[in-house]
């Protein structure tokens, strides 16, 4: 579970031109005056001005939907799969991949072409590539975050390296005439729907690696929750179709029409809402696409709360309400329009009503891959180097003694000590367009501060005398390093101290658990004598987490990027020649 996923390319596909509100029933029908009557109250609850049909769509006029493409030819014909079928190429080609590339293709519909085969192996067959594998995700509208909560954890245990995940409905043909109106009288729930859902795909591609030309989004996590054990269906179609004599019994019946207990909505909106503050606290989120079906929705969103109207964005209103694609629709538009900014936090949020899921994702939106890249190569060296350290062989070999413990906590707290003072003063140094990365610097100096006290302890409990491990002088490398560390952290906006803590929380979080349990085991110390390794070893993951975002903020300023690496490739080879120095 180890490997980090991104999204690095966006596709969406919505077919025809848009059609506006005058132009729906020249598509769907229902032109007489009841019906309009309705359509006009509906049109007004949601708030949709535009929408897309496959339905009734000339050939040769689907729209890219911000592909800017409008070359796919399609019929009134079009099938599910094609819809999808296109995003999915779209994305792949967006991410720069091929669809050889793709080991995973997980799909999220509420209707597909067919009963069987599964939707996403028509879709497969449809765009090609090698041998991968599917997921077919049903439900309704969360079935497309259904199928990324899957394909990114396939990418995290590191089974594929790219995987593309594909929501798409095409639902027209079962609101249009005539078979919309073959099952009889037409009710209040039906019409809801008839005159707010619409056709379209939206897919991404996931990968194991940012993207090393422009921004990724990194996948923190996916959450998808029903509550079903405690509410009744709340959209649905085709109850009982298959017991019946036949289907066409069933469509005449009115079984097959979608419908929707609108009265039920505001239910859901609540339960999304306490789901939301339970996993989140959205003031640390920059930008949330909410999925819903309708304005007054949105609206009693915004009054359960209020704090997140000005960070959402939807694009309900121009592309229309599209299932299981709509989340994907969105993001692809503000992907593709650089709404997100390095360092920036979006919330991903689809309630679904078929019965009760809520469904989260938490990304992160991190600069070109290029920094990541050189600072992986500085740690290549450094660890290069450290295997030639005469100490640090002693301890992974098994042969260190209690002398060379000591000798290691003695040398480790005389820079240690310096920590709290460069943190702070680099804090200082911080002007207020880099608010965050000195806010972090003060809170990373108040955790830190202390952490010599943890190496005296240490020093004390296997033989040491405190009053040699506080007066003892740094070794030269310990003095080059920590005179190195200040002078940056002196400079104005030392945004270049991200390199200094990649390396050294780096070695806290690879190294330092690993050769605390190594001396455990030799010496037979207890936990308490290795209270400064443990520590590190157990924190500083964290500490990495957050150091990590914090290179998102700075990722996309090629100077920044210079300047962390350099400090990065000088604090490495001192810190190397602080254990050197040990003897």
């Amino acid at each position: 579970m180890g490997q980090t996923v991104y999204i690095t390319g966006c596709g969406s596909f919505l077919p025809g031109a848009p059609v506006g509100n005058d132009e729906i029933a020249d598509r769907l029908g229902g032109s007489d005056r009841a019906t309009a009557r309705r359509r006009a109250r509906v049109l007004a609850a949601n708030g949709i001005r535009q929408r897309h049909y496959a339905v009734g769509a000339a050939a040769g006029a689907l729209d890219g939907a911000g592909a800017g493409s409008g070359d796919s030819e399609a019929g009134p014909r079009l099938s599910n799969e094609e819809l999808a079928a296109a995003a999915v190429e779209r994305a792949v080609k967006d991410a720069g991949l091929a669809m050889g590339e793709i080991g995973m293709l997980a799909t999220g519909t509420t209707m597909g072409d067919q009963l069987v085969p599964g939707f996403a192996a028509m879709v497969h067959g449809r765009v090609g590539g090698g041998p991968m594998e599917l997921l077919s995700a049903g439900g309704v509208c969360a079935s497309g975050m259904a199928a990324l909560k899957a394909a990114a954890a396939t990418v995290a245990l590191g089974e594929h390296d790219a995987a593309v995940v594909v929501g798409s409905e095409l639902v027209s043909r079962v609101l249009a005439e005539p078979r919309f109106g073959a099952g009889g009288r037409v009710t209040a729930d039906a019409e809801f729907l008839r005159w707010t859902l619409s056709d379209g795909a939206g897919a991404v591609v996931l990968s194991s690696r940012p993207r090393t030309d422009r921004a990724s989004l990194r996948v923190e996590w996916v959450r998808s929750v029903s509550y079903a054990h405690e509410h009744p269906a709340c959209m649905r179609a085709g109850e009982g179709w298959l017991d019946a004599g036949s289907a066409a019994e069933a469509e005449a019946a009115g079984a097959l029409r979608l419908r929707q207990d609108v009265g039920g909505l505001p239910g859901l909106v609540r339960l999304g809402v306490e789901q939301l503050r339970e996993l989140v606290d959205i003031r640390t989120i920059d930008h949330a696409l909410v999925h819903y079906s309708a304005n007054t929705f949105r609206d009693r969103i915004f009054r359960e709360m209020p704090e997140i109207a000005a960070i959402c964005f939807s694009n309900l209103e121009q592309c229309g309400n599209t299932g299981a694609g709509s989340i994907f629709v969105m993001l692809e538009e503000a992907w593709r329009t650089r709404r997100f900014r390095p360092g920036e936090r979006i919330l991903l949020a689809v309630p679904e009503s078929g019965r009760f899921t809520i469904a989260f994702a938490l990304l992160t939106c991190v600069g070109p891959a290029q920094l990541l890249d050189e600072l992986a190569e500085v740690w290549g060296e450094l660890e290069q180097r450290l295997a030639e350290v005469a100490l640090v062989r002693r301890i992974e070999d098994g042969t260190a003694t209690i002398r060379d413990y000591r000798a290691l906590l003695l040398n480790l707290r005389q820079q240690v000590v310096e920590g709290g003072r460069w943190i702070s003063r680099a804090a200082s140094n911080f002007s207020a367009e880099r608010f965050e990365l000195r806010s972090a610097a003060i809170r990373h100096a108040a955790e830190e501060h202390r952490d010599f006290r943890l190496l005296e302890r240490d020093f004390v409990a296997v033989g040491g005398d405190l009053a040699e491990i506080t007066a003892a002088a740094k070794n030269p490398g310990s003095e080059a390093l920590s005179a190195f560390i200040l002078q940056q952290a002196s400079l104005p906006d030392p945004v270049d101290l991200l390199g200094a803590m990649f390396v050294i929380e780096g070695l806290g979080g690879v190294k330092a658990l690993g050769w605390a349990r190594m001396l455990q085991e030799r010496l037979g110390l207890t936990d308490e004598q290795v209270s400064f390794l443990r520590y590190h070893g157990q924190h500083d993951g964290d500490h990495l987490s957050e150091m990590r975002r914090l290179l998102g903020l700075v990722m996309a300023d090629p100077a920044d990027c210079a300047r962390i690496v350099r400090t990065a490739r000088i604090t490495a080879r001192l810190y190397a020649l602080q254990l050197e120095e040990i003897r």
